[in-house]
């Protein structure tokens, strides 16, 4: 799963292009021109931009100018305009693709997967929602960019209700991958370690919904 910053003025693409990347497995964050997506893009850590170029105020060049002043992030161009002058500039300033308008999305979503399979942002390495990102070969977890330690027990336990984000959970599965499937324990243990996460992820420990007489489940969102 990758984070993706959909920038359109038009509600309905933006809109569109959210709900086919959901359903392809990445979380998404619309905006509906260049200055609210400046704003986002400064407060979260995105792999991937879909940026409009005709809009108002600011559009998609200057947008893209600017952000890669802040943070270096793949960018796809989804724009009206097919002049070849338009592309080669819109390469010329960082972008990474350029999709004209009318366009297929199934066909947009696989620009996405080869440009993220190339820029190594897969889902094996980091899991983010919203400011939460768990880093798997780092082994580290930040909120809003801020570091979080926690204990390897509280981590695994993360890192297995992130890997399967949106299901429920059964106390035993979930005692089984973290303790092993021959480690005996009651009830409480989980509970006692399930509290100490909560905590460890402040206001993201609403996430994670104790399911009754099943187990666990964290959210896609609250």
């Amino acid at each position: 799963m990758a984070r993706l910053l959909i920038v359109d003025d038009e509600e309905k693409i933006r809109e569109m292009i959210g709900k086919y990347a959901v359903h392809e497995g990445h979380e998404v964050v619309l905006a509906s021109d260049g200055k609210e997506a400046l704003k986002l893009f400064e407060k979260g850590d995105f792999d991937l931009i879909v940026l409009d170029v005709m809009m108002p105020e600011m559009d998609g060049y200057e947008t893209l100018k600017r952000i890669k002043e802040i943070r270096d992030v793949p960018c796809i161009f989804l724009t009206a305009l097919g002049q070849e002058y338009d592309r080669i500039y819109g390469f010329d300033i960082g972008a990474e693709d350029y999709v004209t308008k009318p366009f297929s999305p199934k066909e947009l979503m696989m620009r996405i997967k080869v440009i993220l399979k190339r820029e190594n942002k897969a889902v094996s390495s980091r899991i983010i929602v919203g400011g939460l990102v768990v880093d798997e070969d780092a082994h580290t977890v930040t909120i809003d960019g801020e570091r979080v330690d926690m204990a390897n027990k509280e981590y695994e336990l993360l890192l297995y209700l992130l890997k399967n984000i949106g299901n429920a959970l059964t106390r035993q599965s979930i005692i089984s991958k973290v303790w092993g499937y021959e480690y005996d324990s009651d009830d409480r243990t989980l509970d006692t370690h399930m509290k100490l996460l909560r905590k460890d992820l402040k206001e993201y420990g609403n996430y994670i919904t104790t399911i009754r007489g099943v187990g666990y489940r964290f959210e896609k969102e609250v």
